[in-house]
């Protein structure tokens, strides 16, 4: 147990200062780790729960010009979606999904490199289908967070309001999702509780560095590590789903 909790310890750091930098990452690093000791309901609760502290930190370092239209836009129907979604992975195979997620953002990914100036218009319908999407995918396999960034990478926000409203919209379909892991009969055992309970400052402390470092990322950077990090999800949830 203690072996389980350093490596958790230093993925937790790793993911929580990836995942603020880049408004996702600790559930793409996580899940799959933590699948190799843990049936695949307890790795989601378990990460989903981590997941959440880490959309918290985002919204304490980084309250800077709220766009509450947007939030709402992603955050609503994903609220809706996360729920949909978590019910499904009661009981369904997630293989299928995971590469048909890492389809997509392949496709995507490649479309952003050969069209740099294209981003997707700020409508109403765009975050419907953003939110929608990440909330549904988070709920069956955890990991939601590539698509919002791929939908909101498009927006070109400034780099602190784009991590706030990342997290504001990640809190919103994590608190959903949550509940219906609950809901659902999912519960941690009494290890795994005081695992995650020493967790919860390690990766505050991920998110407070990644708070030092952002400011010093140039905005077209910012952007092209985004696309880039999007290209190695894609290829993992090809190759290794």
């Amino acid at each position: 147990m203690i072996d389980q909790f350093i490596l958790f310890a230093v993925l937790t750091f790793i993911a929580s200062l990836l995942g603020t930098i880049s408004g996702f990452g600790i559930s793409t690093i996580m899940i799959p780790v933590m699948s190799l000791f843990y049936p695949i309901h307890l790795t989601l609760l378990f990460v989903a729960l981590i997941h959440l502290c880490g959309d918290v930190w985002k919204v304490i370092f980084f309250r800077k010009g709220v766009n509450w239209r947007l939030i709402l836009g992603f955050g609503i129907p994903g609220i809706i979606a996360s729920y949909a979604g978590a019910s499904i992975s009661l009981n369904a195979p997630d293989l299928f999904l995971k590469r048909l997620l890492g389809g997509f953002l392949f496709i995507y990914v490649f479309f952003l490199f050969k069209k740099q100036s294209w981003k997707i218009r700020k409508t109403d319908r765009a975050a419907f289908v953003g939110g929608s999407l990440s909330g549904f995918f988070a709920g069956i396999f955890g990991v939601g967070g590539a698509i919002r960034s791929a939908f909101l990478a498009a927006y070109d926000l400034p780099k602190e309001m784009y991590i706030y409203t990342s997290g504001m919209i990640a809190l919103f379909i994590d608190t959903s999702r949550i509940f219906r892991y609950f809901t659902g009969g999912t519960a941690l055992p009494q290890p795994l509780l005081y695992i995650l309970i020493l967790l919860i400052p390690i990766s505050f402390s991920g998110a407070y560095v990644a708070r030092k470092i952002v400011n010093f990322v140039p905005q077209r950077l910012f952007r092209l590590i985004i696309t880039s990090l999007l290209g190695m999800v894609a290829l993992k949830f090809l190759i290794f789903p």
